[in-house]
């Protein structure tokens, strides 16, 4: 396993986990609210595969230090971070989008 491509990777994911989490609400702001759940969907598959390099990652590290903590490595960890955190606030305010809409 290449650890620094495996770290781009997960940068990648992350990003493009955030960015969709952040399409959804605009969507939502404009009520268009099937296509928020289908980038929500996407955010969340995205986040899934991102999760899954880091899981990479640990497994290689086995926990005897074998991945070097790089500037690059705590980079992607707090994208990775962001992302989700982006997701799950992005799909509680998509609901409240959703209930401002069903009350007008």
């Amino acid at each position: 396993m290449n650890v620094d491509n495996v770290i781009m990777e997960l940068i990648v994911k992350s990003g493009e986990a955030r960015s969709l989490a952040m399409e959804a609400l605009s969507q939502a702001r404009c009520s268009e609210f099937d296509k928020a759940e289908k980038s929500l969907a996407d955010s969340r598959e995205a986040g899934r595969l991102a999760h899954k390099m880091q899981t990479a990652l640990i497994a290689a590290d086995g926990n005897e230090g074998k991945v070097p903590v790089s500037l690059l490595l705590v980079h992607a960890q707090d994208h990775l971070m962001t992302s989700m955190l982006a997701q799950d606030m992005v799909e509680e305010m998509v609901r409240l989008y959703q209930r401002l809409d069903q009350n007008n």
